[in-house]
Parts: structure tokens; sequence; C-alpha cells
């Protein structure tokens, strides 16, 4: 028997909307990873882009478990000495751009690469609640029901 190996013109894309209010970061990001990877599709293939199309709403709205959201630090340099920043979860989530939480989150459980990169460009995150990609008619993904952990 041959190993089967997905073509890009068998690979079928959908949407899915995920609504991330009280919704705990890294259980939803683990879940969007595998969807924007394929992995939950049978015919997975690894050098092929199977995954899915993915849109988070309510970002800001998202939850974090324990002092994650005081304790998690992003850091950034300036390119000067001594220009070395920091911003934390809570910080962020509170500022002017809270939909980047949870793009890094996801975007560190992809792999890195030119696949991983390609496959991370399917996800959009707003901190709302309108997106404009009604046209796509994407299906809802209820991830807060899949197990009791996932929703505070």
């Amino acid at each position: 028997m041959k190993t089967y190996s997905a073509k890009p013109s068998e690979v079928e894309k959908k949407w899915f909307i995920v609504d991330a209010e009280d919704v705990i970061l890294g259980r939803m990001a683990a879940i969007i990873a595998n969807r924007l990877r394929g992995k939950h599709k049978p015919m997975f293939t690894p050098h092929i882009d199977c995954g899915d199309h993915v849109i988070v709403i309510n970002a800001e709205k998202v939850k974090l478990t324990g002092k994650k959201r005081d304790a998690d630090k992003f850091y950034w340099h300036t390119g000067y000495p001594g220009g070395i920043k920091e911003r934390s979860k809570g910080q962020i989530l509170d500022g002017k751009h809270p939909e980047r939480v949870v793009e890094k989150a996801v975007q560190r459980m992809m792999p890195e690469g030119p696949m991983g990169r390609k496959q991370f460009g399917n996800l959009r995150v707003y901190a709302g609640t309108e997106h404009p990609h009604v046209a796509q008619n994407p299906e809802v993904l209820d991830i807060a029901s899949m197990n009791e952990k996932n929703k505070r």
C-alpha cells in the first residue's frame, strides 16, 4: 500500500471563526495552530498547505491563567545601546493592539520556515466583534465548548 500524499489541487480550504471571549489563550492558540496547519484533516501532508483560514474575534477579551498577565513579558531591542524594551501581556491587552498577544501565541506554536509563515498568513485576528470576512461564510469553531478547561 502506498502512502497518500495530498496535491495542492486536492486541498479544500474552509473558513472558521473563533470567539476568544473568556477562552484560555494557550489552549485556544494550540487548537488554532492545528487548524492552520491542517493536522485535523486525514489528508494532512507536511509539505503542502492543507490548513484552513481562521478568524479570531474579541481578542481583547481573552483570558490568561495564573500571574501570566503581569509576569509574561515581550522583549525587543531598539538597536541602540541599552535599548532593550519590555511589555507585559496585560499592558498589550489593555493597549492599542490587543490582538498581537493572540497572534504571537499562535505564531510560536507554528513551525518556523517558509511553510509555517505561509500557513500563519491564513490567520486573521480582530480586537472587537466585527470583521470584514462575512462574504466567506465562516463556520463557527466553538473552542469554549470543546473542553470545560478551555473557558474561564
